[in-house]
């Protein structure tokens, strides 16, 4: 986040109508009770969300406060990194994460996972739905994976799940198809990550190695995927934030589907120093194609559901150094209504109202996992995102909070949401900005309740 100066010139039209407006409420309100009626949140939860609607007094106090603080501090906004939440369940949770999409308001132009090829974002429909390659529409609609923004929203509606860290889906170092947007965008997330306290780590797509080569970017796939493994260790494993287990950096390959011979493997950790050899995950019943380097496997979802989570907490914990736990709420691909594929992935698990995530997030893996892997945060593709959408609202995060033990509530991911939201509302405010910069160290302060009410302000005296 860039961190914005406050202008001086700026500041006496701000207290000068701050002043008005506080006079004229302190009349108002010397006739009248306030008004403290509860307004209900538009988002559907498992739980019903309320809120307080403040005096225009006690708001301008709020602003009054804020204003002052910033002049004191020369106008910047004090950065306090680190957002602690305690949980009282100890199995750190994971979501896997896809960095790879683009926004016309963002970056210029509808991504391919917004469109595929058949669908039109500039499309709306009667409910204000922009046409999207999903069967789900997230809440906040189709967004930009560069968007600084989208980091705070994102990162922000984990912590308060009681989420520890993301896995990012990786396609090389490469500027080939739209890797190389998808390694940038990567990357546009760690500061905000660190910032929070949250830890990630890359899942390697081995495809990428072969298709550098057949398109002569490298001389091998080998020598493609050494030289990925090389970028990974220079530029992520050095990030105080790089996920571990036991003190190892972790790293997982989604296969792998093309290097599938131990001595290929061999060739390209030989190019890592020794002492920064990570632990090595493989897909589910794929370890043996990389031989010793392998540390363990994680499950994904499969056509038969419960079936493969039966086999691989049943068998594959003698096999494993390292045992996954998998969870997603569902999976509905839309690769062929889409027209990426032609049969392809057209089976079905159902959410089953939530019941499918719940399932799988109390599986047995809780007693013999490690850490568990959520699948996935945000792959609409494939409809397995538990992000809020306009379909579940927030409710696989309230499912997750009951699971993780956070103290945090729908009415607090509901506040992170309006963050976000007064974000582009006023993106052309620099001074309402600056007090969502505040508001946003205030969430990492767990001030939820000051937050609520710069907010409500901002809404009250800015729109």
């Amino acid at each position: 986040m860039n961190v914005l100066l406050y202008s001086p010139n700026n500041l006496p039209d701000l207290l000068t109508k701050i002043g008005i407006l506080l006079m004229t409420a302190a009349f108002i309100y010397s006739c009248e009770e306030p008004d403290l009626s509860v307004v209900e949140t538009p988002i559907e939860t498992v739980q019903t969300v309320t809120d307080t609607t403040y005096t225009d007094e006690e708001l301008l106090e709020v602003l009054n406060e804020e204003i002052d603080l910033l002049e004191t501090t020369g106008g910047r906004v004090v950065n306090i990194s680190g957002m602690d939440v305690p949980k009282e369940n100890p199995k750190p949770v994971y979501v896997h994460y896809m960095p790879w999409f683009q926004s016309k308001d963002y970056d210029g132009y509808w991504g391919q996972h917004w469109t595929m090829t058949n669908q039109d974002p500039e499309i709306i429909d009667e409910n204000g739905q922009r046409q999207i390659a999903s069967y789900y529409y997230p809440i906040i609609g189709p967004y930009s994976s560069n968007d600084p923004d989208l980091h705070e929203y994102h990162f922000l509606m984990m912590k308060m799940a009681g989420v520890d860290g993301v896995i990012f889906d990786w396609y090389g170092s490469r500027d080939q198809y739209d890797y190389g947007l998808i390694k940038d965008a990567t990357e546009s997330f760690i500061w905000t990550m660190e910032d929070l306290g949250l830890d990630f780590s890359i899942m390697y797509e081995d495809r990428v190695a072969v298709h550098a080569a057949q398109q002569g970017l490298a001389p091998t796939a080998i020598a493609a995927a050494q030289d990925d493994f090389e970028y990974i260790n220079e530029v992520y494993f050095s990030s105080p934030r790089y996920m571990k287990h036991n003190d190892n950096n972790l790293l997982f390959v989604f296969g792998p589907h093309y290097l599938t011979t131990s001595s290929e493997w061999d060739q390209i950790f030989n190019v890592l120093p020794q002492e920064n050899r990570p632990d090595f995950l493989t897909l589910w019943a794929a370890q043996h194609l990389v031989g010793e380097n392998a540390a363990g496997e994680f499950l994904w979802i499969a056509p038969d559901h419960l079936a493969a989570h039966d086999y691989y907490y049943n068998y594959y914990p003698e096999n494993n150094e390292i045992t996954v736990g998998s969870v997603y709420p569902g999976f509905k691909s839309f690769y062929v209504d889409g027209g990426w594929s032609e049969g392809i992935n057209e089976w079905v698990i159902e959410d089953n109202g939530g019941d499918t995530f719940v399932e799988t997030l109390t599986y047995t893996h809780h007693e013999v996992a490690d850490f568990i892997q959520i699948a996935t945060w945000n792959d609409f593709g494939e409809g397995t995102m538990i992000e809020p959408t306009e379909e579940h609202g927030f409710m696989y995060l309230q499912l997750l909070q009951q699971y993780t033990g956070v103290d945090f509530t729908p009415e607090d991911l509901q506040v992170a949401l309006d963050l976000y939201r007064a974000r582009k509302q006023y993106k052309d405010n620099a001074q309402v900005q600056l007090f969502l910069d505040r508001s946003y160290e205030y969430l990492k302060q767990l001030r939820i309740r000051r937050v609520k009410r710069i907010l409500r302000a901002i809404d009250r005296f800015y729109s």
